[in-house]
């Protein structure tokens, strides 16, 4: 029962979260940065300022389906980011140009993230249907979920360490807009306020995993 009721408060904690980065993200979408700069022309400032000088910055469909693609190395900002001057726009281009930063300086954290990448693939490819068929078996044959306890494992492990390459993404995104000038004080802070909010999400989401994870434990050590 008391796992049930922690991955209850912790979904709830996560649609409370995911509300509040929408307003915000809102909010901020309707204060123009005084310079005036766009999304897009933010990004390549910041790739251009840092030496980086194979990643592109593209226009990709969707709402906050911004992204670094380590692989295309591309910057995929979303319609209202791309071509927005607004303060949320800014802060979500500079935070994907931070990822495009770590990839390029091999920022410890992402670099043991990408490696983990097929795993997780691997994991996430079966993980469902194992853990319905060892909790089904669980008395019979428990090995089957703890095996499906290790594959959700590895998820949650790279749940956790996507946690520092947000936030470090989101530091260096802070710093430079502030070093350049591109923000004032007040827009710094809406750009840290906005930043902040995404960030959370990734922590509820971290927590989360963690919660079902123990809950499947949890059930493997009663299967008697």
């Amino acid at each position: 029962m008391g796992a049930y009721i922690l991955i209850g408060l912790i979904a709830l904690i996560g649609m409370l979260v995911q509300r509040q980065l929408k307003h915000k993200f809102d909010f901020y979408s309707k204060i123009r940065l005084k310079k005036g700069y766009t999304g897009a022309e933010v990004a390549q400032m910041m790739l251009a300022d840092n030496g980086i000088n194979d990643v592109k910055v593209v226009s990709t469909p969707g709402y906050l389906t911004d992204h670094y693609h380590p692989v295309k190395k591309t910057v995929n900002l979303s319609e209202p980011v791309y071509s927005s001057n607004s303060v949320a726009a800014v802060a979500v281009a500079a935070h994907e140009c931070g990822h495009a930063l770590q990839h390029a300086q091999g920022y410890k954290w992402l670099k043991l993230r990408s490696a983990l990448v097929p795993v997780v693939q691997f994991s996430s490819s079966m993980v469902q249907w194992v853990l319905i068929a060892g909790i089904l078996l669980v008395k019979s044959f428990p090995q089957l979920l703890l095996v499906g306890i290790i594959l959700f494992a590895a998820t949650v492990v790279f749940s956790f360490i996507t946690l520092p390459v947000e936030y470090d993404a989101s530091a260096r995104a802070k710093r430079w807009l502030i070093n350049k000038g591109i923000v004032d004080t007040e827009e710094s802070k809406g750009v840290a306020d906005a930043l902040k909010w995404a960030a959370r999400t990734y922590v509820v989401a971290a927590l989360s995993s963690l919660a079902t994870l123990l809950y499947y434990i949890q059930i493997y050590n009663r299967r008697n």
